[in-house]
């Protein structure tokens, strides 16, 4: 019989899945709620700083979490492509936001700004996340608790080398990607696999084109070692 804490309803409230989604939804609750406050009747210049930080912070715990982990599958590469690359527009308007209104009416850097964020958190509740909850391999609600880390300013454990030979296939994949996510410039780690990892090769350079260096420490016959190395 399943510990009672693993017994749950699938797609309710007691669902882990459910419950995992719903941290995420409440991170973009309070960004959103952090724009809204810019266009106050008396913000402050501090404000907008203040926004813009809040907003890095959750894309960056969003990008080494769940998409990392979305990089490295057929099914949501093309979507983290999309998703990465608008949310490296949000974050240089967010940047760039240092007036948030001009006579108690909201400016046109906010307005637009709160269209595409808007949207942007949408993609992810609506296709992202369960995206990744149907994934197989990911366990959304250990992804999540690594978002709030990050989220809260934490570090997540980043093991220098990676051994995956004693898990299942298809969660090698999502790991690998999400610990790759995590690199600083010119900071590697080392793969371990009981079989030449061409297919993850492939992935790596349809996802990550230009972004890596591939170098193989150890050649078979029984075990494989690769050095894998994120380029500044």
């Amino acid at each position: 019989m399943a510990p009672a804490a693993d017994v749950y309803i699938q797609a309710t409230d007691t669902d882990p899945d459910i419950q995992a989604q719903a941290v995420v939804e409440e991170a973009h609750r309070k960004v959103l709620e952090a724009l809204a406050a810019l266009t106050g009747s008396e913000p402050a210049a501090e404000t907008g700083t203040g926004f813009a930080v809040q907003l890095r912070d959750l894309l960056t715990a969003t990008d080494q979490t769940l998409y990392a982990a979305a990089s490295g599958a057929a099914e949501t590469r093309l979507l983290v492509r999309a998703l990465r690359a608008a949310a490296d527009t949000i974050g240089r308007h967010a940047d760039s936001l240092t007036a948030a209104t001009d006579g108690g009416e909201p400016s046109g850097a906010v307005r637009v700004l709160e269209g595409m964020l808007t949207v942007h958190v949408g993609m992810e509740r609506a296709v992202l996340l369960p995206a990744l909850a149907a994934l197989p391999g990911v366990d959304l609600s250990a992804l999540v608790g690594d978002f709030t880390t990050v989220l809260e300013g934490g570090r997540l454990e980043d093991p220098e080398i990676v051994d995956v030979r004693e898990i299942p296939h298809g969660q090698r994949h999502p790991r690998i990607f999400t610990r790759f996510a995590r690199l600083a410039a010119e900071e590697s780690f080392v793969l371990v696999n009981n079989h030449d990892p061409k297919p993850l090769r492939r992935e790596f350079e349809a996802t990550h084109p230009g972004r890596f260096t591939w170098e193989y420490v150890e050649s078979g016959p029984e075990r494989w070692q690769v050095r894998i190395t994120r380029v500044g």
